[in-house]
């Protein structure tokens, strides 16, 4: 198949673009390059730098490539800024991601696959499901929610396939391939970077949460695992018309136990500050993966913790500048 990635160089759209062509499909990356790296497109993928607010370029590209489907990974991530300018996430990852949509379905783009988050929901100490109660606690989330509700729309309308994946912090690393961005603001890469002698504290935000040690807890899938069910998703839109699954690995870790395996992998012991609580960070938000295992038969391999920070150990240690070594 002819695949369009945006956002395709970054840490997870750059994975995803790698598999999908060693999958033996032809990949195209559109990316600003705003907070991708160049580095991480992979060799032989046909790369246009352009921010999707460029139409021109947009629609000259969905009309020249004759796409079957697109992989949509380019926008804002991170929740605590959309709480400090709304408006940065609502203009990139709602308005500009409906102009993609609509785009799509004009040159004829059968197929939309698009990356959610664990942040439409509502915090919940059970493990969550494609079922469970939809109230995110940041605009972030909210923006992610509303794409969804968009895609339903135009399968309705013009039958656009489309899947939702809603996935629990990425984290690890691949072989040649981590996690870096500028500013870092992560959990683990960040915590990594104080082991690394790089920052000076790990900070820990809310320490008063109804969790067993206060702080929050979270779910943590291994790169390897998110973009394995990636290559499923494109295989399941041939024989149904839209999906949404959750992925996770169904178990929650406390910001201070992600702290302390991440002690434990480098072997540094270092400073640990703790801080209020930030505007619109969930308590407890797990996964429950069971559908898609059901449905797809996808079997997450990684899932510990201690696999996912020892990989990203390595891939930053190698790597102290990211892709500017």
């Amino acid at each position: 198949m002819k695949l369009l990635i945006t956002g395709g160089a970054g840490y997870i759209g750059s994975a995803t673009a790698e598999a999908l062509q060693h999958a033996g499909h032809q990949v195209t990356v559109y990316d600003s390059l705003i907070t991708g790296h160049r580095k991480a497109v992979p060799v032989g993928c046909e790369f246009i730098q352009a921010d999707l607010a460029n139409h021109e370029t947009l629609s000259s590209v969905l009309r020249k490539g004759k796409f079957d489907a697109i992989y949509h990974f380019a926008a804002f991530i991170e929740a605590g800024e959309s709480m400090k300018d709304p408006g940065k996430y609502i203009q990139n990852n709602y308005v500009r991601t409906s102009e993609l949509i609509e785009q799509a379905v004009k040159h004829g783009v059968g197929k939309f696959i698009f990356s959610s988050t664990a942040a439409v929901y509502k915090s919940s100490d059970a493990p969550l499901t494609e079922e469970s109660t939809i109230e995110p606690a940041n605009t972030y989330g909210f923006t992610k929610l509303a794409i969804e509700q968009t895609l339903e729309w135009y399968r309705r309308i013009f039958g656009l396939r489309y899947g939702v994946f809603r996935y629990f912090n990425a984290s690890g690393a691949l072989p040649g391939r981590g996690e870096a961005h500028q500013p870092e603001s992560h959990l683990i890469p960040r915590v990594i970077q104080v082991a690394l002698g790089q920052a000076d504290e790990a900070q820990i935000y809310g320490t008063d949460y109804d969790t067993p040690d206060g702080t929050c807890i979270r779910d943590y899938i291994h790169i390897e695992d998110l973009v394995s069910a990636k290559l499923l998703g494109l295989s399941a839109l041939a024989d149904r018309d839209h999906f949404t699954y959750c992925l996770g690995s169904g178990t929650g870790y406390s910001v201070r136990e992600v702290i302390s395996m991440i002690k434990e992998v480098s072997g540094v012991d270092f400073k640990v500050v703790e801080f209020p609580r930030r505007a619109g960070d969930a308590a407890r938000l797990i996964a429950s993966s069971e559908k898609i295992q059901r449905e797809l038969g996808w079997i997450p391999v990684k899932g510990s913790l201690r696999d996912i920070i020892s990989s990203a150990w390595e891939w930053h240690s190698n790597h102290p500048h990211g892709y500017n070594d």
